[in-house]
């Protein structure tokens, strides 16, 4: 029995330091080089916190451009996607709900037109970001709930568009965030 158990309190122990402190040394040291310090990078308007860069946040009002939908209701917490395929009936109400809310809000908008991220939740439910297209089908009705001109709030989603990786690796998108933010601004 003695020959079993010295051998698994040290791989025990072993394990313990190797996980518990090395590893987690590794992991937490290159994240001190980052903006956040590990912590994650919030955004600030006028020296208050209104969110994350990197968490999608909720918003309804037609003066502000819309997030891609979340499964979670953009739980930071319970990241994570709905798992239902694009075959479930559920899942397929659900699409066509978001639909018929963005139609509603945008009658000018052809059903066709509107892209699919702002009626499907991303993988995390957290996604910060939208398709380009996402933003400009959004541009009329955030112009015309905000009395701006279309050409205006045109111009602020094409300074917020963010190139992919090496203009090689993804794709363009807009953060929604920085651009309501940006919105919220213009005086």
């Amino acid at each position: 029995m003695k020959e079993n158990i010295i051998p698994a309190i040290r791989l025990t122990l072993l394990c313990m330091l190797f996980f518990m402190g090395i590893y987690s040394f590794t992991i937490w040291l290159p994240a001190q080089a980052t903006p956040g310090k590990g912590k994650g990078e919030t955004v600030s308007v006028n020296n208050k916190i209104v969110g994350w860069k990197l968490l999608g946040q909720k918003f309804t009002e037609d003066k502000y451009f819309w997030s891609r939908p979340s499964a979670v209701d953009y739980n930071g917490a319970s990241s994570g996607g709905s798992n239902k395929g694009p075959t479930n009936p559920e899942y397929l109400k659900q699409v066509q709900d978001r639909i018929d809310t963005f139609l509603v809000h945008d009658p000018q908008i052809r059903k066709a037109a509107i892209p699919s991220d702002l009626v499907t939740a991303s993988g995390s439910g957290l996604d910060p970001d939208i398709s380009v297209q996402g933003a400009l089908v959004q541009v009329k009705r955030v112009a015309n709930a905000r009395n701006l001109p279309v050409e205006k709030v045109k111009q602020i989603v094409t300074k917020e568009i963010s190139k992919p990786l090496f203009r090689l690796f993804g794709t363009e998108k807009v953060n929604v965030l920085q651009l309501n933010i940006d919105l919220d601004n213009l005086k």
